[in-house]
């Protein structure tokens, strides 16, 4: 698996799909930006591109990722944790090197992004 998704995470997706009026995917990946180069792209997505997508389920959720990110996501942990304020997806990425204070930008060893505004 090229991510790992935390029963919490899991259930709180699973709960997001149901609500979808189409049958949908979780998509995840990395978009250029951020003040540290990188940030988390994290959403569903109804189409699949063969040529440059990744699919696999990962606990009974169809997950989506473009083949060009793996090297910057591989083993990453997504979950989801409820406090006082509400809830929030977290992200653990092993090959990050570095966050910004803003906790949603990035960037890895290899790939150091395109950093603008958090």
């Amino acid at each position: 698996m090229v991510i790992h998704l935390t029963e919490s995470a899991s259930a709180r997706i699973k709960e997001m799909m149901e609500e979808e009026v189409r049958d949908v995917f979780f998509r995840f990946g990395v978009k250029g930006g951020g003040c540290s180069g990188l940030s988390y792209s994290l959403g569903f997505d109804e189409e699949i591109d063969d040529q440059l997508d990744l699919q696999e389920e990962v606990n009974g959720i169809p997950v989506v990722v473009r083949k060009e990110d793996i090297p910057i996501i591989e083993g990453t942990t997504i979950d989801y944790k409820e406090n006082l304020m509400g809830g929030g997806f977290t992200i653990d990425n092993p090959k990050a090197i570095y966050s910004c204070g803003c906790g949603s930008s990035f960037r890895t060893a290899e790939v150091a992004g395109t950093p603008g505004d958090c």
